[in-house]
């Protein structure tokens, strides 16, 4: 799904959501340059791989933090991670780099990337800001909602404690 195709998706769900367009950002640097409404519930999104490439993980967490790939191994049992690469990116998520959002799952055809979303986002007001699968635009959707989406797409979702 394009960022258009998303829009309309959310939209048909019939679920609150707000959205805000801006200038393309690739980082977070670049994000918290930009008037956002809800910049406390932005979303930081890191796509990784397992070293034998077979399973592929989707870790969203909040701006402001940083996940020790190793650290998270160990916790959640999985292989030694890396960063996917810019083609597993596109062929698996159909997505550029910059654009890395939970949303992009709904491109995974074979659900196979879990995700694994930081349990803050459940507390306070639970909004979540990710990029609608372009990086030109913010979408504020209520977390919930959002695990809904996901799990009703088929891919695993985990909700997990970042420091």
């Amino acid at each position: 799904m394009n960022k258009q195709e998303i829009y309309n998706f959310i939209k048909n769900k019939n679920i609150w959501y707000e959205i805000t367009e801006h200038k393309a950002v690739y980082n977070m640097e670049e994000l918290n340059e930009i008037d956002l409404p809800y910049k406390e519930y932005d979303g930081k999104n890191i796509f990784v791989r397992d070293d034998k490439k077979r399973n592929y993980y989707l870790i969203t967490i909040k701006g402001n933090k940083k996940v020790d790939l190793k650290i998270f191994s160990n916790t959640y049992h999985t292989r030694r991670l890396s960063f996917a690469s810019e083609n597993d990116l596109i062929n698996i998520l159909n997505l550029k780099p910059g654009s890395v959002t939970p949303l992009g799952l709904l491109n995974d055809r074979e659900s196979k990337v879990i995700f694994y979303l930081d349990e803050d986002f459940l507390n306070d007001q639970g909004i979540i800001g990710i990029h609608p699968n372009d990086n030109t635009a913010t979408i504020w959707l209520k977390v919930q909602d959002l695990i809904n989406i996901i799990k009703e797409h088929g891919n695993q979702v985990n909700i997990i404690k970042i420091s």
